[in-house]
């Protein structure tokens, strides 16, 4: 009888593998995966992957929603839900919204024909305004900028057929459930909180309606818009600790929106409204407007700052500082800053988890030395706002 030949190393070596069923760790390992068998229910990562099934399990967890979808970046959760619009359709946009959401359906409108309106929905009689033929109602609450309030169950009876979705990402599901409120849909750029640390991106959208969360599976499946594995494990790993900082988010914020009401440099304070029913919390981000004649010494601010990066993230366990009108809403004309309120004046303070008193001193400082106008050549410049006027 012939013997039987043995593999080659290199094919037993392609073929090795361990037994994983007795490995059995205390957390999911990293998938890091891009097929499985044929029997698998993942089979493929752009469908599935354990690790993104896991966070969305997790987020509809914190929700209290029975579908979870992860995608690449916020943008990307945006983008679905625009999947769900066809042309023609009537669209409200919350009036207070980050810049880069306002562009999205600004161009969804050129290139699909919806018909955008924008509202002020903190606004009654703005809200009043509706149209009854909405398809879709988008917009955030706490507002970005300004904190402002947006009763998501007014939105919802003022138009019960429009499908209602929420931009939730700073208020978080420990803070607000939109869909207790009667949003249809809960979005989140999971970067921000989420992530907390500034070295991951994602977004998830939260809903309970099974028709709904089809539709937008299907889309993230022929779009390749799922998140990636690494991220995936990377975000489930932050989550376990978003309680903990959620809460000190929530009390720094609060010392330093009472430290900054103080200061002469500051001529507001904008702070979200806890109202416990809705918002049951919150921390992490306020606005604040500086004198006019310190618009133009930005710089001179930054600067003198040690404590705070400026880059454009937010929400994370360092500090970091922005101006909308140069950042966040920067894709915006100058006109449209204007229509939303934005400012010179107006400054973005994300606070992380450095001790308050050292965020106070820092801050009092480079107010400081932002009013001694060092470092400044040129007078102050008029508002585009005033020159509009």
């Amino acid at each position: 009888m012939a013997k039987a030949h043995a593999h080659g190393p290199v094919t037993r070596a392609l073929h090795q593998k361990i037994d994983q069923t007795v490995a059995r760790p205390v957390v999911t390992p990293l998938y890091q995966a891009s097929a499985f068998s044929a029997d698998s229910p993942y089979f493929y990562t752009r469908k599935a992957n354990p690790n993104s099934e896991e966070l969305e399990q997790v987020l509809a967890c914190l929700e209290q929603a029975a579908h979870g979808i992860t995608a690449t970046t916020g943008m990307t959760a945006i983008s679905l839900v625009a999947s769900l619009l066809r042309p023609g359709d009537q669209v409200v946009l919350g009036k207070y919204i980050y810049g880069c959401t306002f562009k999205f359906f600004q161009r969804l409108e050129r290139s699909r024909g919806i018909r955008l309106t924008t509202l002020d929905l903190s606004d009654p009689d703005e809200l009043r305004r509706m149209a009854p033929d909405v398809r879709l109602v988008f917009f955030e609450t706490p507002t970005n900028p300004f904190l402002k309030t947006v009763s998501i169950s007014d939105v919802k009876a003022a138009n019960p057929s429009a499908l209602i979705v929420v931009d939730n990402t700073w208020a978080t599901p420990l803070f607000q459930r939109p869909l207790e409120h009667g949003a249809d849909i809960s979005l989140y750029s999971a970067t921000k909180y989420f992530s907390g640390h500034s070295d991951v991106m994602g977004g998830a959208l939260l809903l309970n309606r099974q028709d709904l969360a089809e539709r937008l599976r299907e889309e993230r499946f022929y779009t390749g818009a799922i998140l990636d594995p690494h991220s995936a494990w990377l975000l489930r790993r932050s989550l376990q600790t978003l309680a903990l900082r959620m809460r000190e988010h929530e009390r720094v914020t609060a010392v330093m929106a009472e430290f900054l009401k103080g200061r002469p440099q500051i001529e507001r304070v904008y702070t979200a409204s806890v109202d416990g029913r809705q918002l049951l919390g919150y921390g992490g981000i306020l606005f604040c407007e500086v004198r006019e004649n310190l618009a133009d010494r930005y710089d001179d601010f930054t600067k003198a700052l040690r404590l705070f990066d400026t880059g454009t993230g937010m929400a994370s366990v360092t500090s970091m500082v922005a101006r909308p009108c140069t950042g966040s809403h920067a894709s915006l004309t100058g006109e449209e800053q204007c229509q939303m309120g934005i400012r010179r004046t107006l400054l973005r303070l994300c606070f992380g988890m450095e001790e308050v008193e050292d965020l106070k001193r820092d801050l009092q400082q480079a107010l400081e030395a932002m009013d001694s106008g060092r470092g400044s050549a040129f007078p102050p410049r008029r508002e585009a706002c005033d020159v509009a006027s």
